[in-house]
């Protein structure tokens, strides 16, 4: 048994080589967003089980979660057995969880506050997700003044823009 706690509601715990991923899953977990990922579960302990679909029997979602474990050396994880009518209510499942979260937007201001305040403690702060140098750049205040070299900032440039979507064109400034 793991010395990881749990706090996680979850159907039961499951061995890591009865657990069998999804062989749709479209998501591709990199090497350093897995380290990040067990580094956090070391710190924090289970507060997200692996979903099973009790239908197929594949991961739905927590695919990140198992390789964490697998990188921790944990041999049993809190898991929760999950009922879909169809083939294709898994499938919406398994895309779903990953892109909601795509879909959310950051309060850069609430962020780099947060952030802060994390700072001034003696947390590790891998274990929010960012690495130093974005913590560095979301905590290095703003400059007033631009930088040697700068040009300066002239409202009546002629600019144009291009709509991504549709290539409409129009010209900014005077």
């Amino acid at each position: 048994m793991s010395d990881i706690k749990i706090h996680c509601k979850h159907s039961k715990l499951e061995d890591i080589a009865n657990l069998v991923p999804h062989p749709h899953n479209p998501n591709k977990h990199p090497d350093k967003q897995i380290a990040l990922l067990a580094k956090i579960i070391r710190h924090s302990g289970w507060r997200s089980p692996i979903v099973v679909s009790k239908r197929s029997g594949f991961i739905v979602s927590g695919h990140g979660r198992l390789e964490a474990a697998k990188l921790l050396n944990v041999q049993t994880v809190p898991i929760d057995e999950q009922a879909f009518k169809t083939e294709a209510d898994e499938h919406a499942h398994l895309v779903a969880d990953n892109r909601i979260a795509e879909l959310a937007e950051m309060n850069d201001g609430r962020l780099t506050e947060l952030l802060s305040v994390l700072s001034e403690t003696d947390i590790d702060m891998d274990v929010t997700g960012y690495d130093h140098a974005s913590l560095n750049a979301l905590l290095t205040p703003l400059q007033d003044d631009p930088p040697d070299g700068f040009p300066e900032v002239d409202e009546n440039i002629e600019t144009t823009h291009t709509c991504p979507k549709c290539d409409y064109k129009w010209s900014g400034g005077e």
